[in-house]
């Protein structure tokens, strides 16, 4: 899962990013309101940890703007201990919980791991599923047919993000940001040659042809063209 943190107190942002990397998250960090709106517009992100008192923009206005634009991932805000006022109205704009400052690093990681939960499609049992197709998150596995794929992990990644995000195109710059990284160095040819590796690995269920590709876009997941 990838995770979107948007915190200005620097030791802070350092602190949960490091925090979230040893659970094994992807992180990226803004340290300002315009980038952390910029970074969530991309859509490439689970969730986001969104701090209120930001430079630039504050946090209610990026919530505001994201929603606004039909983002709906969840928002995990993180507040100060007597703004009341400025919770009611996170709550308001379409925040899915918050959290007070100063708070425990297993609480934080309490409300993340409860917030991915309600992403997975309505799976409990954290897996995801489209027809046929399912992948098993925790284990990072992926089934054609209930038949385990033996993926590698970008394919599972790539895999991952389309079941999510089944029946919408992609862009191949959202699949490269969600797969290899905002800040990665590949090529945008990289998404090409891993969508043939995983439609490889698709091809004796048939299921490769839930792939399709949207020329000059992307790729979109979905049972019939």
């Amino acid at each position: 899962m990838r995770i979107l943190v948007v915190e200005d107190d620097r030791p802070l942002l350092d602190a949960v990013t490091t925090l979230l990397r040893e659970e094994s998250y992807q992180v990226d960090e803004a340290d300002n309101g315009m980038d952390g709106l910029y970074l969530a517009q991309q859509r490439v992100h689970d969730l986001i940890v969104l701090d209120i008192m930001l430079p630039g923009i504050n946090g209610l206005s990026v919530l505001s703007e994201l929603r606004s634009q039909g983002i709906r991932m969840p928002v995990l805000l993180l507040t100060a201990r007597d703004s009341v006022e400025d919770r009611v109205a996170g709550l308001d704009y379409g925040a899915d919980d918050y959290l007070v400052k100063p708070f425990a690093s297993p609480e934080l990681l309490a409300r993340i791991r409860a917030l991915l939960r309600r992403l997975s499609l309505g799976a409990p049992d954290g897996e995801l599923h489209y027809g046929q197709l399912s992948v098993k998150c925790q284990f990072m596995e992926g089934f054609a047919n209930g038949e385990p794929l033996k993926l590698t992990l970008k394919e599972y990644e790539l895999m991952e993000f389309l079941l999510l995000n089944r029946e919408q195109i992609l862009t191949k710059e959202q699949l490269l940001d969600r797969v290899w990284g905002i800040d990665s160095e590949a090529g945008m040819g990289v998404v090409d040659v891993y969508v043939h590796y995983l439609r490889k690995k698709l091809a004796p269920s048939g299921y490769d042809r839930y792939i399709h590709t949207v020329r000059g876009v992307g790729y979109m997941l979905k049972e019939k063209s």
